[in-house]
C-alpha cells in the first residue's frame, strides 16, 4: 500500500515538474527517468532496508529517490545541477531526512561521508549515471570498494554489455571488463526503454547490480600495480602482449605465467591477468 501511494506521488511529482517546463541540461548528460513502472522496478530490485546508509548519485527530480528514502529514513544524494536541487528537496520534503552534496561525483569522497556517520554499515550506491561520464564514476567507486556493500546503477546498454563481456567477446571485452569483474560480481538486471525518459535518449539502457566479493582479492597484493598492468596491457589493442607489456615484463615472465607473448589482452580472462600480476609480485620481491 505504501509502495502504491509513493509511486502516485512520484507520477504526480514528475508531472507537475515537467509540466513547469524544466530543461533537462545536456552538459550535464540529463535525462530524466519517467515511467513509474521501471521506477518501481528498480526499487524492488534495490531492496532498501530501513537503517541502511544508501547514497544516490544523480538524483535529478527524485523519482527514484523519493520511494527510497521512504524506506530508509536518511539518504545522501550527489547532485551537480544545483538548479535541480530546490525542486529535488521540494519533492522528497515529506518522505525523510535528506542530504544534498551539491558537487562533481567525481571529486566526492566516499570515505569521508562514512567517516562522519561514525557507523560500521556499508554503503549502497545508487544512479542513473549520465552517459559521458559513467565510466569515469565507475572506477572512482571502484577505489572505494571496501566501504561498499553493493551498487545499483542505470546505464547505457552499450556500458553494460562491456562490462559484463568476457575474453569470447573480443568487441565489447576490455580494460572496463576486466577491473569491474576483478573486483565485483557483475549482475545485469534488465533493460529500460529510451520511451522511459524525457527527453528520450539516443540509447537503449540496463540496470547492473555490482556486489564486492572479488574471488582475486587475496591474490592482488598491489592494486594500484594490478591497474597499471590491466590499463597497460589494453593501451592498444591491436598489439600484443608482448609489445604493451614491455616495460612492466619480459617474454619469458609472460611464458611463466602460462601466457602467449603474441597473445593480445583481450584473449586473456580475468584469472589470466590476476596470474600475471602475482608473477610479476612475486618476481620482483
Amino acid at each position: 500500500m505504501i509502495y502504491f501511494f509513493s509511486f502516485f506521488i512520484v507520477h504526480y511529482l514528475l508531472f507537475t515538474a515537467f509540466k513547469m517546463q524544466h530543461r533537462a541540461k545536456k552538459r550535464f548528460g540529463q535525462n530524466f527517468l519517467v515511467d513509474t513502472n521501471i521506477i518501481h522496478r528498480i526499487v524492488n530490485s534495490i531492496n532498501p532496508q530501513a537503517g541502511e546508509h544508501l547514497i544516490e548519485i544523480g538524483p535529478g527530480l527524485g523519482a527514484m529517490t523519493r520511494p527510497l528514502l521512504e524506506t530508509v529514513a536518511k539518504m545522501d544524494v550527489i547532485e551537480l545541477d544545483r538548479d535541480l536541487i530546490p525542486q529535488l528537496e521540494s519533492n522528497c520534503a515529506d518522505a525523510g531526512q535528506l542530504r544534498v552534496h551539491s558537487c562533481d561525483v567525481l571529486k566526492f569522497d566516499f570515505a569521508e561521508l562514512v567517516a562522519q556517520r561514525a557507523s560500521d554499515t556499508k554503503i549502497r550506491i545508487v544512479g542513473n549515471l549520465p552517459y559521458n561520464i559513467s565510466t569515469a564514476v565507475l572506477f572512482h567507486c571502484l577505489r572505494y570498494r571496501h566501504l561498499i556493500q553493493d551498487m545499483h546503477f542505470m546505464l547505457q546498454k552499450e556500458v553494460v554489455e562491456r562490462i559484463v563481456a568476457g575474453p569470447e567477446q573480443h568487441a565489447t571485452y576490455g580494460r572496463l571488463s576486466v577491473m569491474m569483474q576483478t573486483w565485483f560480481d557483475v549482475s545485469p538486471l534488465f533493460s529500460v526503454s529510451a520511451q522511459c525518459f524525457r527527453p528520450v535518449p539516443k540509447v537503449e539502457s540496463a540496470i547492473l547490480r555490482l556486489k564486492p566479493g572479488s574471488h582475486w582479492q587475496d591474490q592482488i597484493l598491489d592494486p594500484a600495480a594490478y591497474e597499471e598492468l590491466v590499463k597497460r596491457a589494453f593501451a592498444q589493442r591491436r598489439k600484443t602482449l608482448k609489445n604493451n607489456l614491455k616495460t612492466l615484463c619480459d617474454s619469458d615472465r609472460l611464458v611463466a605465467a602460462g601466457i602467449a607473448p603474441s597473445q593480445r589482452a583481450e584473449e586473456l580472462a580475468v584469472a589470466d591477468f590476476v596470474r600475471l600480476h602475482s608473477r610479476l609480485v612475486e618476481t620482483r620481491t
